[in-house]
């Protein structure tokens, strides 16, 4: 008696029961890791707590163990994707079509993400105004980038397509003015007068940041 052959249909059961697992998976991982963005944006390292993060994630705590190891590591888990989130805020805009360009696609990434996640700012500055303990183990990358960026706006500067400024004061002040709106959302929101229910002119915003800071750096 012969084994009856395999379907492509059957044979491919398997392989969709997985990819809908890998999916489900990263689903749950992305969700956790914004109710943990969240709750240590609101309450610190310390104040914060697994029970809490479960309670936002929407899942049992049991359940949340079988993505973290601890809340420590996974509080240095979450710093690291948030530098690299604004890496690639950074990265995905072309430096070499020079300044105005640059600025303009940059602010506006930056104005776009801080309103529309605030917990990640206010997480970060967290960490830094508590001296940054966990942060500075591998925070080196971050700076030599700093310094990579300065070099290029050096570039400008001697090409005469903006004036001399300090190339890193300049990145500084522009974290400055991208991240209020994420750290002082709620006084943004009372100043300009609006409702609950009605969201911020996201373009309005970045246009004005961004003409204040092309202005300040025309030669």
């Amino acid at each position: 008696m012969t084994r009856a052959a395999t379907t492509p249909a059957a044979a491919s059961r398997p392989a969709k029961q997985r990819a809908y697992m890998a999916q489900k998976r990263e689903e749950t991982v992305l969700s956790i890791r914004q109710a943990a963005m969240t709750e240590f944006a609101a309450n610190g390292l310390h104040g914060a707590s697994t029970q809490a993060i479960a309670d936002r994630a929407g899942i049992p705590k049991t359940r949340l163990h079988y993505y973290i190891s601890s809340k420590e590591d996974f509080y240095i888990e979450v710093l690291r994707h948030i530098v690299g989130v604004w890496a690639d805020l950074f990265h995905a805009i072309d430096m070499s079509q020079g300044p105005e360009a640059f600025f303009r696609g940059y602010i506006g990434r930056k104005i776009h993400h801080a309103l529309d996640h605030p917990e990640v700012a206010r997480m970060f500055t967290g960490e830094v105004m508590r001296g940054a303990p966990l942060l500075r183990a591998w925070w080196d990358p971050s700076q030599d980038a700093t310094r990579c960026a300065a070099r290029v706006i050096e570039g400008w500067i001697d090409a005469g397509l903006i004036r001399r400024v300090d190339p890193v004061l300049l990145q500084f002040n522009i974290w400055g003015l991208t991240q209020h709106y994420a750290l002082h959302l709620t006084e943004v929101r009372f100043m300009l007068a609006l409702p609950d229910d009605v969201t911020h002119d996201a373009e309005r915003i970045a246009d004005e940041v961004t003409e204040l800071v092309l202005r300040g750096l025309r030669p």
